[in-house]
């Protein structure tokens, strides 16, 4: 069966999205051809937004649309303690509980040498220079608890230690292997308030 060469370039690239199947993109794109034109419009500048309004906050990391997240620009936020996280989306999962004040460090992805990741392609060098010019008396690794995240954790626990910055994790709510992302509030909000020191 022949299908309309747009139809398959649009499959093509909705394939292309983290978690979305073949048979999935198809849905999505006969689902865009089906809808109001007004509807379609709307997906495509919300799109387009995202690539030209949004980027990475100067200090932080997380997502913003300013040089400075909301978080990092809070007069209400525990300045004194930084969350270390893997992505803005754990960033989101955090602040969904309630249960954490403080500040964050995005780093970008953890360590992962059979992936080619090293310390130099994160955010470790501007942790650390968060030290020199902020009063931080707690790091907060909410890094998930797969390999990866285990020797990053290590690794960063490694580096900051010398530094007299008290390092915690977050408790062992999160199953090993699991992503924050996917987790529940209510896990995850046990487990930042029962951290523990590394």
């Amino acid at each position: 069966m022949q299908i309309a060469e747009p139809l398959l370039i649009a499959i093509e690239e909705l394939s292309k999205l983290p978690g979305i199947g073949r048979k999935t993109a198809q849905r999505l794109a006969l689902h865009i051809l089906k809808n109001e034109q007004t509807s379609v419009d709307n997906l495509v500048k919300a799109i387009t937004e995202l690539k030209t309004k949004l980027h990475f906050c100067n200090r932080c990391f997380n997502i913003t649309e300013d040089d400075l997240c909301e978080i990092c620009k809070s007069v209400k936020r525990d300045v004194t303690k930084i969350c270390v996280v893997e992505e803005a989306s754990d960033v989101i999962a955090i602040e969904k509980t309630n249960e954490y004040n403080g500040l964050y460090h995005v780093l970008g992805g953890v360590l992962s040498p059979l992936s080619g990741i090293t310390a130099h392609d994160l955010k470790i060098k501007e942790l650390l220079t968060r030290f020199e010019s902020e009063n931080i008396s707690e790091i907060i690794l909410a890094i998930n608890p797969d390999t990866e995240g285990e020797t990053t954790s290590l690794y960063l626990a490694r580096l900051i230690k010398p530094l007299n910055i008290k390092v915690t994790r977050i408790a062992r709510g999160i199953p090993i292997g699991g992503d924050l992302e996917f987790a529940d509030e209510a896990t995850i909000g046990r487990a930042m308030l029962n951290r523990m020191d590394l």
